[in-house]
């Protein structure tokens, strides 16, 4: 059910691969409320992907971009501008990569150059990102900045590897820049800490199905899946949530305050027997 909560808005979503992604799904959303919007994603994986598909079924324009390069951001944003005729209202960040995780190296051995390139992608291009922006005076007043991150960036979930140490540097960004962007341009900035979710990406994880069906059991509404983070997005990119900011906000089924549950102490109980 659409209830035009986008209805002439304009922003950018990055990282949508393919229809299992967050940002695909976010995509969708939006232009089902009446937004219009640029897709963007590095050009090595919009080969693996099928952004141009999604772009037709939005009635959208990809701009190819590396959210690592100032002059690709500086290029992506002054075109965006262009097309969209106006300023931005939204913009997703739903960017991630561990080249430690991809290589199976464990975080007490890592490849600390494949560290360096993964924070990068994953945490420091938020921060390139929402710098173009500031410094283009890019965005509407109360327009929306949002990132996907994880609970592995509060708490110990070892396979999840150093895109923990990433994710806790990308809330930390957020609420940083987020000051700035909110006292000087009015625009709000949060993350949302969403439930493992199975995309292409994330079944990079090790032990990801384990993720899963743990959280699933601990979690007393269940997991949240893509199109819940996207709808949630949505609200966030609405006019609905104008003085939420520095906010990391959770999606997760509860997850995120729960100890232990029933079922998990059932299946401890199950596999000590």
């Amino acid at each position: 059910m659409s209830y035009g909560l986008l209805t002439e808005k304009k922003g950018i979503i990055f990282g949508a691969l393919d229809e299992n992604s967050i940002a695909w799904k976010t995509a969708v959303r939006v232009h089902e409320e009446g937004g219009q919007f640029i897709l963007t994603n590095a050009p090595v994986a919009m080969r693996m992907g099928s952004i141009n598909d999604l772009a037709q079924q939005t009635n959208s324009q990809v701009i190819p971009a590396d959210a690592t390069s100032i002059e690709d951001l500086e290029n992506l944003i002054d075109q965006s501008i262009k097309i969209l005729g106006g300023k931005l209202d939204f913009v997703l960040h739903s960017i991630g990569m561990s080249v430690n995780v991809r290589k199976g190296r464990p975080y007490t051995d890592q490849n600390h150059s494949w560290t360096a390139k993964g924070w990068d992608v994953s945490a420091g291009s938020f921060h390139k990102l929402m710098q173009v922006l500031y410094k283009k005076d890019a965005m509407n007043k109360w327009g929306s900045i949002v990132a996907l991150s994880y609970m592995a960036a509060q708490r110990v979930f070892p396979d999840y590897n150093d895109m923990a140490d990433n994710k806790a540097y990308l809330e930390s960004i957020a609420r940083s820049f987020g000051y700035f962007f909110g006292r000087d341009k009015k625009v709000r900035v949060n993350t949302i800490s969403q439930s493992p979710t199975p995309t292409t990406a994330g079944k990079g994880v090790k032990g990801f199905d384990g993720f899963i069906s743990y959280a699933e059991k601990m979690s007393p509404l269940g997991n949240a899946t893509a199109l819940d983070c996207a709808n949630y997005t949505i609200t966030l990119f609405s006019d609905l949530t104008k003085r939420v900011t520095l906010q990391n906000l959770y999606n997760d089924g509860g997850f995120s305050n729960m100890g232990v549950s029933d079922a998990v102490m059932v299946d401890m109980v199950d596999n000590k027997e």
